[in-house]
């Protein structure tokens, strides 16, 4: 069996989500425009270190949401979007603090990492390269709005940074994050993973497949204002039974029985 970090983190947040993503087959719908937006953005990045048009790169793969009903928020549209992750290229070739060698090498590495005889885990690292001169385990972000940067060591406590940290070995970890605003920012933010922060990750997902495997898929109820992450969980319709809300958000993948789903008691 392949697992990964979305895995494990989908199912910490809800065992139950968890069973219709992975062994049920839903899957939320590629309708947010944010979402999708940074997919074409990191396609771009790639295309400035390999020096191409970074901006026709991103020009080619955003044109192809044009047209798509998109869910916009914010206030965004398809133009300005594309706009500030024009801006936000210039800027960060200005400030030209990443160094990527040899980028066909370096984006978007695989890392895999037995856990078990019958388990393996799976990551994508963004990239390798040199932040400042430090080289470091680099992940790239888009965001409407700034990552907070206090308290001091705050970064270190990211738990998708631990997991890369702790599948490559590698302690010097960074975010470049790339902040869509009136006026766009790039912010570098930097951390290390301690060797014992690495041997927490690796218990906690050995201990989460074990749970995986005993099939225990309990639901974990998120409503509770103003924290109330179920009303924003696309699954939230099949917890429910509201086959509306079920079209609006997810699809199915093709030959899955859902039989259970009539059985269940809700």
């Amino acid at each position: 069996m392949i697992y990964s970090y979305t895995q494990i983190s989908q199912y910490l947040t809800c065992p139950r989500r968890y069973r219709y993503r992975y062994l049920d087959g839903w899957k939320e719908k590629d309708a947010r425009a944010a979402m999708l937006f940074g997919r074409a953005f990191e396609n771009a990045l790639a295309a400035f270190f390999r020096h191409e048009d970074s901006a026709a790169a991103l020009f080619r793969e955003w044109a192809i949401y044009q047209d798509s009903g998109l869910q916009y928020s914010n206030g965004d549209t398809w133009d300005r979007m594309l706009q500030q992750g024009i801006q936000l290229l210039d800027r960060f070739a200005q400030e030209d603090r990443v160094r990527i060698r040899q980028p066909r090498r370096s984006l978007q590495i695989k890392f895999t990492r037995p856990v078990s005889p019958a388990n393996d885990f799976v990551s994508y690292v963004d990239a390798l390269g040199k932040l400042d001169g430090t080289r470091s385990l680099i992940e790239w972000k888009t965001t409407s709005s700034r990552y907070p940067e206090e308290p001091d060591g705050l970064l270190a406590l990211d738990p998708q940074l631990i997991c890369y940290s702790w599948i490559t070995g590698i302690p010097e970890v960074a975010q470049v994050v790339f902040v869509r605003k009136r006026l766009v920012e790039v912010q570098y933010l930097h951390t290390t993973i301690t060797d014992e922060q690495r041997q927490e990750f690796g218990q906690l997902v050995e201990d989460t497949i074990r749970r995986i495997e005993s099939a225990q898929f309990l639901r974990h109820s998120g409503i509770r204002f103003p924290q109330n992450p179920c009303t924003s969980c696309p699954y939230v319709g099949l917890c429910l039974g509201r086959h509306e809300l079920v079209e609006k958000s997810v699809i199915r993948r093709p030959g899955e029985d859902l039989g259970w789903l009539d059985e269940l008691n809700y």
